[in-house]
């Protein structure tokens, strides 16, 4: 195996675990209606967006600070966090994969879900 073979092999397992610990952190705390979008091949920002939304401003602040707990466990430094302060909308940057902590009216009227799923036939977009 190449050794650009072999990074690619090991960043996608790498992934693989951030993302199976990012879905752990997200029912730990409860998160309500949890989203996972699939962007590879829509934006070079990441491959994947998790959206879910918190009862509270204290919930959402809870459920994003468990997502940084759970990431670092991982070995994953997060790249970024925003929106602690206020925690209506809390975005926590890992790199290939991010994710969206907000409260249900806020995310109701951005819709992040509409704008990343436009176009998709439903299969990219999964319900975690």
């Amino acid at each position: 195996m190449s050794s650009t073979a072999s990074r690619k092999a090991k960043s996608a397992a790498t992934n693989e675990h951030l993302r199976l610990r990012v879905v752990a952190a997200l029912e730990d705390l409860k998160a309500k209606d949890v989203r996972e979008i699939d962007v590879r091949g829509k934006t070079s920002i990441a491959d994947i967006l998790f959206i879910a939304s918190g009862t509270s401003a204290r919930h959402v602040k809870s459920i994003a600070d468990e997502v940084i707990k759970f990431a670092k466990e991982a070995g994953v430094m997060p790249l970024g966090v925003e929106g602690q302060t206020e925690a209506e909308w809390v975005l926590v940057d890992l790199g290939d994969i991010i994710v969206h902590v907000m409260m249900p009216r806020i995310r109701e009227f951005y819709g992040l879900e509409r704008l990343w799923t436009v176009g998709d036939d439903g299969a990219e977009a999964a319900n975690a």
